[in-house]
């Protein structure tokens, strides 16, 4: 799809409802996310959870023939790893990335959850994987560019030592998971498409401790670190405003308490 889909008054109505219903999501998560605890564990809770709690469809199963409902990638693996039975240990860096649709509506958004007691690279890797994601977001405005966007996740990234990956990237998202315009995490200022009030699209830096390449696992799925370097990465969905954004999958336990604009 190549078209720009910009969200009425209504759409994005049901786009912020999707958006705060997997907040809540991530808040209930928060409080299982432990040392000893399976990958499988979490993502047969959390397909319960939106069914059942908050009557929503896990949007990912299925997707693509995907046979689960959120994406478990832990320490190396960059993007798309699968749940598995293999408890999380102290030490663990660990990104979920979970979808959901209601009311024929789609929000994306990952988090990064650090198991017990992790090195201080690591930690520095998760934070600034954070800062980054919320620098492109502060470049979201009527009139600038992608590019814009990207210059100010990859600027920052570089920086404090890090490399960003190239082969992934966001998307755009509304009633279908993946919309026009793809959304890299590098680029130059004033490149690019220029951003309107109503697009709405997905951040997701993927922040590696080492090089940038990537590998996908004969799963065809699980992409890692080529070099078996540690990688992050967190995600938003938000919307283009009038004079600015705002981020439709903002937590609770985030600083700005709501990015309206």
């Amino acid at each position: 799809m190549n078209e720009i889909i910009l969200k009425s008054p209504e759409a994005l109505a049901k786009m912020r409802r999707a958006g705060k219903l997997l907040a809540q999501v991530f808040a209930e998560l928060d409080k299982r996310m432990m040392e000893g605890v399976t990958t499988m564990t979490i993502n047969n809770w959390v397909e319960q959870y939106i069914r059942e709690a908050l009557n929503a469809r896990p949007a990912s199963l299925g997707q693509y023939d995907y046979p689960y409902t959120l994406n478990a990638s832990p320490n190396y693996v960059v993007c798309h790893g699968l749940p598995t039975d293999k408890p999380l240990k102290s030490g663990d860096i660990v990104n979920i990335d979970i979808t959901l649709e209601k009311d024929g509506y789609i929000a994306d958004s990952s988090k990064m959850y650090c198991i017990g007691d992790v090195t201080p690279l690591a930690r520095t890797l998760v934070d600034a994987t954070y800062q980054a994601l919320w620098r492109g977001i502060d470049a979201v405005k009527p009139g600038n560019t992608l590019g814009d966007v990207g210059y100010a996740i990859a600027r920052y990234a570089h920086q404090n030592g890090f490399s960003v990956v190239r082969d992934y990237c966001g998307h755009g998202i509304g009633q279908q998971m993946h919309e026009a315009p793809s959304v890299l995490h590098y680029g130059s200022p004033g490149a690019g498409l220029v951003l309107q009030e109503g697009m709405t699209f997905t951040i997701e830096p993927m922040i590696n401790q080492g090089s940038a390449k990537t590998k996908t696992l004969k799963d065809d799925w699980t992409v890692i670190t080529r070099d078996k370097k540690l990688s992050a990465q967190w995600e938003h969905t938000l919307a283009v405003t009038a004079n600015g954004v705002e981020v439709l999958t903002l937590r609770d336990e985030e600083p700005i308490a709501q990015r309206l604009a």
